[in-house]
């Protein structure tokens, strides 16, 4: 059984060997606690590199959850040198309620950070990642899919940034998911992200979007579980060469979408009816759905075409899509940074 922390700093993060603990995170208005699950493996072999691998930053999306607790029982210190932490559920309440907020405090962990040591149970669980975790290592591994909100394809993600060497990293350690495309996407959507701050602490920050609609892909799983070992074997925690995960040999392509004029919002609430499948290439002007409003179940649909050519990297995810909300993204596909 895990240990039980209330404590952060009995948290031991030095002893070669591995460890699991629940961090006990107080409630805020009841008398108990939130257990977020934590493993904590540090090699045998010696020093070297950190990583954290994260899942259930959103309740509702479980190809994180699953590949984080199974790397939680996989990895062993005898191999390894350096730091693995991994956090299979990181918003441990939302995973629970399988919702992308807390149901505890009403946020989304994926807009809590840097956190805050005073704040409600979210902001002090991410307070805990922005301080004791990240100071800890060098590459931080943030594994989403799309919940209720959004379809991808298969995609590891990251952020243009201004420091031109490390985003060329970023990049390089994202294409060790095997990933079919990597997706550079804006900063400017939100603020608070998991990812922002590790990029703005220097950190090699790597996201991702392996599944979507509140089911579990096995290939979304595969990649998941295989891209943060991949990336381990880069930074030396683990022996041996890197492993292709897909099941063919496929050429990976990395697709930009950094400006908000390429996230295009609903323009009323209706059925969305998708006419178009995330990775494909799409003309400007090219029909990529319809909306319908049953009110008047004469009216011919509303049809949603494309504002410019490129890729369709996100489309949203279920029938009924509210106003306002993120109907699809078109990128443009260009090279990888050398």
């Amino acid at each position: 059984m895990p240990e039980l922390i209330y404590d952060y700093g009995r948290i031991d993060f030095d002893t070669p060997g591995k460890r699991h603990y629940q961090l006990a995170v107080h409630l805020d208005s009841a008398w108990g606690y939130s257990l977020v699950p934590l493993t904590v493996v540090r090699g045998y072999q010696g020093d070297g590199d950190g990583v954290a691998v994260i899942g259930g930053t959103h309740g509702n999306e479980y190809e994180g959850q699953i590949a984080v607790k199974a790397l939680c029982q996989s990895l062993d210190p005898a191999e390894m040198r350096g730091l693995a932490i991994l956090i299979p559920q990181l918003s441990e309440s939302a995973c629970r309620a399988g919702t992308r907020v807390s149901p505890l405090d009403g946020v989304n962990m994926n807009r809590a950070f840097p956190g805050n040591p005073r704040g409600t149970v979210s902001y002090r669980i991410s307070n805990f990642v922005k301080t004791l975790v990240f100071p800890r290592v060098r590459v931080v591994i943030d594994i989403h899919s799309g919940g209720r909100e959004a379809v991808f394809p298969l995609c590891a993600s990251f952020h243009r940034l201004p420091d031109p060497a490390q985003f060329a990293e970023i990049a390089q350690a994202s294409r060790l998911f095997d990933t079919p495309f990597l997706f550079v996407y804006s900063r400017q959507m939100s603020s608070g992200l998991l990812t922002d701050e590790a990029e703005d602490d220097g950190k090699i920050a790597i996201g991702g979007e392996f599944g979507a609609g509140e089911a579990v892909s096995p290939d979304g799983v595969r990649h998941a579980y295989h891209g943060p070992l991949n990336v381990m074997r880069r930074y030396g925690l683990l022996p041996g060469p890197i492993v292709p995960i897909a099941r063919e040999p496929r050429r990976q392509r990395l697709i930009q979408a950094p400006d908000l004029t390429d996230y295009r919002p609903c323009p009323r609430d209706g059925v969305w009816e998708p006419a178009t499948a995330p990775g494909d290439d799409v003309e400007r002007d090219q029909l990529l759905g319809r909306l319908h409003d049953f009110s008047d179940h004469t009216a011919a649909p509303l049809e949603i075409r494309a504002h410019r050519s490129g890729v369709l990297i996100a489309r949203y995810a279920t029938a009924v899509c509210p106003k306002g909300m993120t109907l699809f993204v078109i990128g443009e596909e260009t090279e990888f940074p050398a």
